[in-house]
């Protein structure tokens, strides 16, 4: 399906929408953006679309001589890691399943917890110390919000909220581990942080935006350097997050059935960040909020809710979306509204054969909070090819 909805706001440029289940706080969004002086060509929004602060979800900002923070958002390099392993669906029986689940939970904190160790994931910190002494130097006191919390300590945690840890099966029965999660609190105190500072900045220039939500750092700027220094090492930061988590699943794994291990290379992709790219000629910066990259050939993981299909995709390279995709299913309503419409007893229906959580303290994550991924994934047919279709076996939830 190519791009369904096309406009151009008053004094902006085009915006390209690749679904028409938008809401219209999203598309007042996107006008907003499509209307800053700096951005460049047109604006890209994928299937999964909805609102978010400040930037819309699900939205691909191409930009010239100017970084917008919460266009990147507060989960900095938020992402998913696949693994795929030697096992098959056959060799996880129910009562195995449940021992995987304990075991994961045993191995990796999930939700506010934090390992009880500060530098127990030593390659992690190894490669991230440096940045984050260069980051001090920088923003002193960038941290200081993170009271009784360390970066170091958050290493191999997965956080909240919908981030996820799956054991998922193809269409072949093989098994593989798909794993959600960010910067973790680092990077949202960070975030955070920055886009206080942009804010600031723009009231200084004496600048009146269409959301001030959407304030930015020039190029050329101390701000503009620093926001970039500290938005690459929590990109980082999220990948050593996903890779430490990835060691503890695969040892919870072997644990319960010792024949598992790792099988090939695994893929992992953000779906919140910045990057400097070329596309129609020029080198510009690209902010993907809720956006994977496909160029073509890359793979990429396009994940559903915890009761729905998950996809490995394979990029098109479509220029028209900056060579991007959906990063998921998307919501289709909000947390509070989504507890308020559904029972702990539509959990339990929406998830049935899924090893999760079914409780009123992930009720908020129920499927029927997100849109259909099949939709969204028909929607993008000119943007990604499927290379794998996944059901899960279990889901570990913050």
């Amino acid at each position: 399906m190519p791009v369904a909805i096309e406009l151009t706001p008053a004094g902006g440029v085009p915006v390209r929408i690749w679904t028409e289940n938008i809401e219209p706080g999203a598309l007042r969004q996107l006008e907003n953006v499509a209307r800053l002086p700096f951005v460049f060509h047109h604006v890209a929004a994928m299937p999964d679309v909805h609102e978010g602060k400040g930037a819309t979800i699900g939205s691909v900002i191409a930009t010239k001589g100017a970084v917008i923070p919460a266009a990147v958002g507060v989960d900095i390099g938020c992402g998913m890691l696949l693994q795929k392993t030697t096992l098959t669906r056959n060799d996880v029986s129910a009562a195995a399943a449940r021992e995987i689940f304990d075991a994961l939970l045993r191995r990796i904190p999930v939700g506010f917890t934090q390992r009880e160790k500060k530098d127990v994931c030593h390659e992690a910190v190894y490669h991230l110390a440096l940045g984050m002494q260069e980051i001090n130097s920088r923003t002193p006191g960038i941290l200081n919000r993170m009271t009784g919390m360390s970066w170091r300590r958050q290493i191999g945690t997965l956080g909240g909220g919908n981030h996820f840890i799956e054991l998922t099966a193809d269409e072949t029965g093989a098994l593989w581990l798909m794993i959600h999660s960010g910067s973790r609190g680092a990077g949202n105190v960070m975030a955070d942080w920055f886009i206080r500072a942009a804010r600031k900045e723009t009231e200084a220039r004496g600048e009146v935006l269409p959301n001030m939500e959407l304030s930015y750092f020039t190029e050329g700027t101390e701000f503009f350097e620093h926001y970039l220094f500290a938005a690459h090492w929590a990109q980082d930061y999220a990948k050593w997050n996903r890779r430490a988590m990835l060691t503890s699943a695969l040892a919870a794994l072997s644990e319960v059935l010792p024949q598992a291990a790792p099988e090939g290379d695994f893929v992992d992709c953000h779906h919140n960040y910045v990057a400097r790219e070329t596309h129609f000629g020029e080198e510009v910066w690209v902010t993907r909020k809720g956006a994977i990259s496909a160029a073509a050939g890359e793979p990429g993981i396009v994940p559903g809710s915890m009761g729905a299909a998950s996809y490995l995709v394979e990029g098109l390279g479509s220029e028209d979306s900056f060579m991007s995709s959906a990063h998921g299913a998307g919501r289709a309503m909000g947390r509070r509204e989504a507890t308020r419409r559904y029972s702990v007893e539509d959990l339990v229906r929406q998830t049935e054969g899924v090893l999760c959580r079914k409780d009123a303290g992930v009720l908020d994550e129920i499927p029927a909070a997100y849109k259909p991924i099949d939709e969204v994934m028909a929607c993008q047919a000119d943007l990604t090819r499927t290379v794998h279709r996944y059901r899960q076996i279990l889901c570990v939830k913050g």
